[in-house]
């Protein structure tokens, strides 16, 4: 499969200080791919310089066949970018906000659908300054996929999201990689990474620390599974390699069969992410550049 992302030898440091410290990475044509780290390792750097926004110090960058840095607007005509934040609309209204992005691409999207897609239907015609922070968020969504793009920068889309919002959130994602988009998405939420990811990539200290599927992330999917059970009133629990014969040995040994309080269980996306970049964290972290 084909690469739209490829990254080699990556460097970019501020003030002598390596926020990305010769980091590779490959993201393919069509997946879903959650760039995981922790508040100053290096993730938004490396998003903005795959953007064309922010310049490298060293090394080699592709997207979509092109070295972002000066790269023209045809180039720019094919890519999405949902940022943090989005300032100077509060005047206009989301139809008017789409409207107007619109017109810088050559094939967008109708605007119409986007307003319905990002749940914005009943708020198309208000101002933006009344939305809530949920609501404008929606938006900032509907602008990184008006242009119909073939490439989506999402950084952290769903900050501010009711569960249902981001549910729905996810169920458009799915249908833009169904269509064949590329997206890359940075998140906080390991439950979102683990919904939506084809594969992550954890970096740590602007290094890419492992690239995985989110259910083999760190070895989830061969480490011990705690087994937990009650008996004679005691919850009781063990670790195992082999809980399908563990939980065969409880039940024979139980009366008719059915162990109380059962759960089988392994480790989470989260217990992987939190393991893989504790030896990074310290207590004088601070983030010069995430």
């Amino acid at each position: 499969m084909d690469d739209a992302i490829t990254i080699r030898g990556l460097r970019k440091a501020y003030g002598g200080r390596a926020a990305v410290d010769g980091l590779d990475l490959d993201i393919r044509t069509g997946e879903v791919f959650a760039l995981l780290g922790p508040n100053g390792a290096g993730k938004t750097t490396t998003v903005e310089i795959a953007e064309g926004f922010r310049s490298r110090d060293a090394g080699e960058v592709r997207v979509l066949g092109t070295d972002p840095e000066g790269a023209g607007r045809s180039w720019r005509n094919q890519i999405g970018i949902v940022t943090q934040t989005s300032a100077g609309l509060d005047l206009l209204t989301p139809r008017e906000a789409l409207a107007s992005t619109a017109k810088v691409y050559s094939d967008p999207r109708d605007v119409d659908e986007v307003i319905a897609a990002v749940g914005l239907a009943d708020k198309a015609d208000t101002r933006i300054v009344g939305l809530s922070g949920g609501q404008r968020r929606r938006l900032d969504v509907g602008l990184g996929i008006v242009g119909g793009p073939e490439l989506i920068f999402l950084d952290e889309p769903t900050t501010g999201f009711d569960p249902q919002a981001r549910r729905d959130f996810w169920t458009l994602i799915r249908a833009l990689a169904d269509q064949g988009t590329t997206i890359l998405l940075t998140t906080h939420y390991l439950d979102e990474a683990e919904e939506l990811a084809d594969r992550v990539g954890v970096i740590a200290a602007g290094r890419l620390l492992v690239l995985d599927t989110p259910a083999a992330l760190g070895g989830r999917g061969t480490s011990e599974a705690t087994v937990t059970w009650e008996e004679d009133g005691i919850r009781r629990s063990m670790r195992t390699a082999t809980p399908t014969a563990e939980v065969a040995r409880l039940a024979a040994r139980m009366p008719g069969g059915e162990v109380p309080g059962l759960t089988v269980t392994r480790p989470s996306l989260e217990d992987s992410y939190l393991t893989l970049i504790a030896p990074h964290i310290t207590d004088d972290t601070t983030e010069v550049a995430s």
